[in-house]
């Protein structure tokens, strides 16, 4: 049956999911337009329904999955009930509620020579984003997000990983409990410092490696540090002081791939 009043309540469910509370408490979350719901029906994420304009139909992109074994249900909606359920100017024609799955920590501790980048306290929804993305590109195994992070499962934050959440395990947690878990696995925590003197290029990223980054402003929190086994340097040649967090996951990660898949090419 088709929602066309922005009161339904229904509606008013699914647009409380732009809130954190909410989303926690529904152990939903909500997703926009038609990359987005195609990266995740086609990864097999757990999407409640699909919701599209009914005066538009089903994107012609999304009409070969409305027929699969997806369990999603489809229904039509008017564009005031998109409008309440969208955070931005200019909502998509088409949006998703998925349910949230929970990775596996633990297999991300114990899988061998594993690749993960760890985010403690990287509070802007684009930058937690785009570092999903570039794990993606990259071929980590996860990414860990600590607590003060950005949510996830923030619009923003979903719409900057272009679908990269639905491709590789991202995880929740209290760092101080995770990271000894995985020293205890034999994977050595590598951190960026200006004031290190090993550089990026010179460490070897072909054992098992936790990338450590840290907030925008204060870097890695005391804590984490205390449990960092190497510190390394990104060597600039300008006059920048510093990368952005997301442009130094980027490095890191790359030359992390370019050791372990493109050392002889």
């Amino acid at each position: 049956m088709d929602i066309l009043s922005p009161q339904n309540p229904r509606a008013k469910e699914w647009a409380q999911l732009l809130e954190k509370k909410h989303r926690d408490k529904q152990h939903k979350y909500i997703i926009e337009g038609i990359h987005l719901v195609q990266e995740a029906l086609r990864s097999n994420a757990d999407v409640e329904c699909v919701a599209f304009d009914v005066e538009q139909g089903i994107p012609g992109e999304l009409s070969p999955l409305a027929g699969t074994e997806t369990h999603a249900e489809w229904i039509g909606v008017s564009a005031a009930v998109i409008a309440k359920c969208s955070d931005t100017k200019t909502p998509q024609p088409v949006f998703a509620v998925v349910r949230k799955q929970l990775a596996d920590v633990g297999l991300l501790v114990q899988r061998k020579d594993s690749l993960v980048i760890v985010l403690d306290g990287v509070q802007d929804p684009g930058n937690v984003g785009t570092i999903i993305r570039t794990a993606d590109a990259a071929g980590a195994d996860g990414v860990i997000v600590g607590r003060g992070s950005a949510d996830i499962y923030n619009p923003k934050t979903i719409r900057s990983t272009m679908g990269s959440i639905f491709h590789l395990p991202v995880v929740e947690g209290d760092l101080l409990e995770l990271l000894p878990q995985a020293k205890e696995q034999g994977v050595r925590i590598v951190s960026t410092s200006l004031q290190a003197t090993s550089t990026c290029y010179g460490y070897d990223f072909t054992k098992a490696a936790w990338l450590l980054v840290g907030n925008e402003a204060k870097g890695v929190s005391e804590a984490a540090q205390q449990l960092v086994d190497d510190a390394l340097i990104i060597p600039m040649k300008g006059r920048a002081e510093s990368l952005n967090v997301a442009m130094a996951s980027t490095v890191m990660l790359f030359e992390a791939m370019r050791q372990r898949d493109y050392r002889n090419a």
